[in-house]
């Protein structure tokens, strides 16, 4: 039996929420009889029991197997490039270092030379011998040392750009080095072909290490609502993933689809527990070890069928599958790649709400509801008024048809103040209550160009104790609704230019034996 490698690319990859199933395709040309051909240099951390192969031609499959290749560096060429950078990054730095080191045997030969040439020029003059001419002399020295040096500063700041490149490279070369260890795997397909053929291998096999998440704009333009979807991936599963056909799907393949059942619901008399002897150390680590054991081995029990889960997410009955409009490469560096999923108007109802008596602020409030067909995952959604940034907010999981409420930031041009505009207080006689009383005025005005509907919400105080009473005297407008928890709304529309204003007046009665704590004004 002979050994075939088939040059088999990335071709697909499936993303799901905490992992994804990669796609390599290749043709190769094999000779009758039995024959392995071999799909290398996948990643170490593929689960080996997803391993599936397919193909198409005169070929019969009789069985695949994963084995470790070992090799001396890592095979691919974006390490392969990195490694080839540092090398060429340090030695620039030696190469600087000498000529370094020769610039500075240099310096010091000729202060050397200084030295001894004054000397021998000071003897010379002694003895009366005037034909030496010593500034000629002296000019060339400087020139010399002036150029040395000159080149020494030149060369340190050379060499300090070099060790900058090569301290860059051994980042980058650290950030992926710890996923791409220099050992692959590879799978060994064994084919049975009645007469020589040119086939086509498809693999397939799931990794860990990747997934994605949903991230939103929500961009406002007048009274139109447009959510922007975007899918964020990550991956370090060891091997880069090149534009391809890359799907993002909800599925979530270690789920088990069992129908949940109800274990029964045990009432008991407490028994205290009987004080039991510490046990040994190595024995209790025994236990941990036998109990953690038995623990694996019941979860891998459990765990369900990789095929059946495969049948699950390709059929679409409880997962969606989407595939962004353009192809997007995601190398393994563990950095978010976005991919734009969708991009929809939706149904929305604006207005306003604020809660005066904790602030004077006004938020500009959208109920919105999900007109789209898709399912939209929880996530982080930044929020735009035309193309101001006006904050971020969580949307949680939005089925087609659900309506959601979004904050969609402040808005000045709607004016709220409340004032206190009457108290009163009464102290208690004999037998008798004390009594609070006062009087709030809320006044709403609306600055916008536009009609505007503005709720408004403030609160009565809830008592406690048998001994207080809380007694309602004014509210006007009626209000929409009050709870039992005291929180009272009024649902109001102005016109574009237009105010109003809401009274609300309460009385607090309390025993004379009662100290009041709680009150606020």
């Amino acid at each position: 039996m002979s050994e075939l490698v088939v040059d088999a690319p990335i071709v697909a990859v499936v993303v799901y929420p905490d992992r994804a199933r990669v796609t390599r395709r290749g043709r190769i040309t094999a000779p009758a009889g039995d024959q392995t051909v071999y799909v290398e240099s996948l990643p170490l951390g593929l689960q080996e029991d997803s391993v599936r192969v397919s193909g198409r031609g005169p070929a019969t499959v009789l069985g695949v197997d994963v084995a470790v290749r070992h090799h001396p560096q890592a095979p691919d060429e974006a390490i392969a490039e990195l490694e080839r950078a540092r090398r060429e990054a340090l030695a620039l730095v030696e190469e600087l270092a000498d000529a370094d080191e020769v610039q500075a045997q240099l310096d010091v030969f000729l202060a050397q030379l200084g030295r001894r040439a004054g000397g021998s020029f000071a003897r010379t003059l002694a003895g009366g011998h005037s034909g030496v001419d010593l500034g000629e002399f002296t000019e060339s020295l400087a020139g010399r040392l002036s150029a040395v040096r000159s080149r020494r500063r030149q060369l340190a700041t050379e060499r300090r750009e070099a060790e900058e490149r090569l301290a860059a490279a051994d980042r980058r070369l650290a950030a992926v080095s710890e996923q791409r260890a220099p050992d692959r795997l590879a799978a060994a397909i064994a084919l049975a072909l009645d007469a020589e053929a040119e086939v086509e291998v498809e693999l397939s096999y799931v990794v860990p290490g990747a997934g994605w998440t949903s991230s939103y704009d929500v961009r406002l333009s007048g009274d139109r609502l447009t959510l922007s979807w975007f899918g964020l991936i990550t991956q370090h599963t060891g091997e880069d993933w090149p534009e391809c056909d890359l799907t993002l799907s909800t599925a979530r393949p270690m789920v088990s689809a069992k129908v949940p059942e109800l274990d029964p619901w045990y009432l008991d008399r407490y028994h205290p527990p009987v004080p039991v002897a510490a046990a040994p150390a190595g024995g209790m680590r025994q236990a941990a070890a036998r109990q953690a054991s038995f623990g694996a081995a019941e979860a891998v029990s459990a765990a369900p069928a990789f095929a059946d889960l495969g049948a699950t997410v390709e059929q679409g009955v409880t997962a969606a599958t989407y595939t962004p409009p353009r192809p997007v490469a995601v190398p393994a560096d563990g950095a978010s790649h976005r991919a734009t999923i969708a991009s929809v108007d939706l149904d929305t109802e604006l207005d306003y709400i604020t809660a005066p008596v904790r602030s004077a602020d006004v938020h500009l409030r959208a109920t919105v509801v999900n007109s789209s067909q898709h399912t939209l995952p929880a996530g982080r959604a930044a929020v735009f008024h035309e193309a101001d940034f006006v904050g971020s907010t969580a949307l949680p999981l939005w089925a087609p048809g659900e309506d959601v409420e979004l904050a969609l930031g402040l808005d000045d041009r709607i004016r709220v103040e409340r004032k206190l505009v009457r108290r009163t207080a009464g102290k208690a006689t004999l037998g008798s209550t004390r009594r609070r009383e006062v009087e709030y005025a809320t006044t709403i005005e609306n600055h916008t160009p536009r009609a505007a509907r503005v709720t408004v919400l403030d609160q009565l105080p809830v008592a406690r104790d048998h001994e207080i009473a809380v007694k309602p005297t004014t509210a006007s407008p009626d209000p929409t609704e009050t709870t039992d928890l005291g929180v009272i709304t009024w649902k109001l529309d102005l016109a574009a230019g237009a105010e109003t204003t809401i009274q609300l007046g309460f009385r607090v009665e309390t025993a004379k034996s009662v100290d009041l704590t709680g009150w606020r004004e």
